[in-house]
């Protein structure tokens, strides 16, 4: 795949709560301060790319994101999590302009070996990522704030 980045905006986003309360705005997380600041600020940030470039997420980040987003751990566990699972970036195209700035080069096929080797090599990676963001969460256990903190400070909702 190729992108043809000349003349559409891309944000880039560290894995930090920036890019958690992006998702949770694209989740619907957010409904309950729709009316505050910090809602529009995502609400505009949305509007205003064509693309963005963030950390790829999966089940395990996904994982992560849900337990903050109903309360399990704080907002210092999930950023510690994020930055330690190190999982590449992602370009996602969230408008049609950004849509269209993507092509795909070629499909290149995998023999049956080569998946299987890939499915294992994944496994192993994902088993390791989950030892080292469960033990993470424990450690922040009591540290920072929880999603419903947040939003109620930013805009008096209930998570």
């Amino acid at each position: 795949m190729s992108v043809k980045t000349e003349g559409i905006r891309i944000a880039e986003i560290p894995a930090d709560i920036e890019w958690a309360m992006l998702i949770a705005y694209h989740r619907g997380k957010l409904e309950t301060i729709k009316e505050s600041a910090f809602y529009e600020k995502y609400k505009m940030f949305s509007r205003q790319n064509d693309m963005v470039v963030g950390n790829i997420a999966n089940d395990k980040m996904f994982q992560v994101l849900d337990d903050f987003f109903i309360g399990n751990i704080t907002d210092a566990a999930l950023v510690k999590s994020l930055a330690a699972l190190k999982l590449g970036k992602q370009y996602t195209a969230v408008t049609p302009k950004g849509c269209s700035a993507v092509r795909v080069e070629r499909e290149i096929p995998i023999s049956h070996l080569e998946k299987k080797c890939l499915q294992a090599l994944s496994e192993k990676k994902r088993a390791k990522g989950i030892a080292m963001a469960n033990d993470i969460c424990k450690q922040y256990r009591r540290t920072g704030r929880y999603f419903d903190e947040i939003l109620e400070s930013v805009g008096g909702g209930k998570g």
